[in-house]
């Protein structure tokens, strides 16, 4: 016969141990954490060469009106506006994806963009054109599909239309 101590010692004290130690023994043999999606996109070297050619390609696009012609809020492309809007791009896309030391230095969306009478279609050309510049760059399916997702949940603080 077995007594208490003996099957305490033999059956439930092995069986404690491995519930106790379950969590790290299969940790070791875990996948690491998921990168960020600010480092997937190349950190802010990345994040400024989607950008830089993002603002070219949707400067250039008549179906966004860049310069928000016919609006209360033209918006002068002169170079160092531009440098300025490329930088504030690179910031808020920068800290949305992860960047645990970025900051964003400019003005909420609704403030930055209120006035300018953006439209749903207009919002939507910015948007295949950021998706056109991740697709030359080499961005895979996944990053940009979450940037996208992240960008659109903008979409009800630009569009006044």
């Amino acid at each position: 016969m077995i007594s208490i101590s003996r099957c305490l010692k033999v059956v439930i004290f092995p069986l404690f141990l491995t519930l106790i130690l379950a969590p790290f023994l299969f940790a070791q043999g875990s996948e690491p954490a998921k990168k960020s999606l600010f480092e997937r996109l190349g950190g802010t070297e990345g994040i400024k060469g989607v950008v830089d050619d993002f603002v070219n390609r949707a400067a250039s696009d008549p179906a966004v009106n860049f310069t928000r012609e016919g609006t209360d809020k033209k918006w002068d492309a002169a170079p160092e506006n531009v440098t300025l809007l490329k930088t504030r791009l690179t910031q808020f896309i920068s800290v949305a994806t992860g960047n645990p030391d970025g900051v964003y230095e400019g003005k909420d969306m609704k403030t930055a963009h209120e006035g300018m009478k953006i439209t749903n279609a207009q919002f939507d050309a910015l948007a295949a054109d950021l998706k056109a510049s991740m697709e030359k760059l080499g961005v895979p399916a996944v990053e940009q599909q979450e940037l996208l997702d992240i960008v659109g949940t903008t979409r009800g603080q630009i569009v006044e239309e």
